[in-house]
């Protein structure tokens, strides 16, 4: 699932029921487990001017880089972070947590030769999905328009949860960009 899919359905998740008044703290839980991937990327591309398809057909998958994308991915760390919290009633790693494994369990069913370890560190086991949400050849066209559609479901709850004019920006901007990029990827624009 494509990362701001995350923070929009993160925030309709557990903004009213888990983490109340906490949007910070799930945004940080919704965006962190990826962070590792747009970091391996940026060096990839802009320092060691990596092609494209060498960055994600081999890079991608060596050990160092797949160790900080399964401990951004792993439900037992999440897992365990969560209890420590609710342990010392801390409500920003309660609503932290909580987002990050709302992330992998979104995650989880979409993704196929990319599969992340969501049980690392106690096993390397990866779910290989039958979906993936870019693969064309694993439904992601089907796949990309669902997740557009829970995205766009999901922005008038997530706007009322936003306080701030900017924040509620962001998601009608993540929405724009979803429908122009779904649109130009999967839709012939001179057919309409």
């Amino acid at each position: 699932m494509n990362t701001p899919s995350h923070y929009v359905l993160n925030l309709v998740l557990l903004g009213k029921t888990i983490a109340p008044n906490a949007n910070i703290a799930i945004a940080v839980g919704a965006i962190l487990p990826d962070l590792p991937i747009f970091i391996f990327y940026a060096i990839a591309k802009l320092i060691y001017r990596l092609p494209e398809g060498q960055i994600w057909a081999e890079t991608y998958y060596t050990p160092p880089v797949q160790f900080w994308v399964a401990l951004g991915h792993s439900i037992p760390i999440g897992i365990v972070g969560l209890c420590a919290c609710l342990f010392f009633r801390w409500h920003f790693g309660i609503a932290f947590f909580a987002s990050l494994i709302c992330h992998s369990l979104l995650d989880f069913p979409v993704h196929n030769s990319d599969a992340h370890r969501h049980f690392f560190p106690l096993s390397d086991y990866k779910f290989i999905s039958p979906f993936s949400y870019w693969d064309v050849n694993h439904y992601g066209k089907i796949v990309a328009f669902v997740e557009l559609l829970l995205v766009l479901v999901a922005t008038p709850f997530a706007i009322n949860l936003l306080e701030y004019r900017f924040t509620q920006g962001i998601v009608i901007a993540i929405n724009l960009i979803y429908i122009i990029g779904y649109f130009k990827l999967y839709v012939n624009l001179t057919s309409l």
